[in-house]
């Protein structure tokens, strides 16, 4: 189905000489930035006309997050301490240890929701903390 405008066009279009026809091809790709090969046609239209979608690449959101603690200043030590064993259940001396020998991983393939609770309740004591 074609409009009365397309029509115009292709009926002035038969009319023009083949000289004619190879300078609009070269102003069309000039002005639309355009590659009128016949290999590129359809690929240089597409990339050409901003309003045609284009294939978008799936990426999959993380679901499993890693929170690690990196930092542990000398005087936040304790109220550290605390939070790590209660984030982690580890026992004082265990939990001791793993502040001690920072950046250490505290949980492994939790939820992004438990891992930035967990990260704020650190950071409110003044640890340093990363989610990865």
């Amino acid at each position: 189905m074609t409009t009365s405008k397309i029509d115009s066009i292709i009926s002035e279009l038969k009319t023009i000489t083949l000289i004619e026809a190879a300078e609009l091809v070269k102003s069309i790709e000039t002005v639309f930035g355009v590659d009128a090969s016949a290999n590129n046609n359809i690929l240089a239209i597409g990339t050409a006309n901003s309003n045609i979608a284009k294939p978008t690449e799936v990426v999959e959101e993380k679901t499993e997050f890693d929170l690690i603690l990196t930092e542990v200043p000398a005087d936040k030590k304790i109220a550290i301490l605390k939070v790590v064993r209660t984030i982690t259940g580890l026992g004082l001396k265990e939990a001791k240890d793993l502040v001690e020998s920072t950046p250490q991983t505290l949980k492994q393939g939790i939820t992004k929701e438990a891992c930035e609770t967990a990260k704020k309740q650190l950071e409110d004591v003044g640890a340093k903390v990363k989610l990865k």
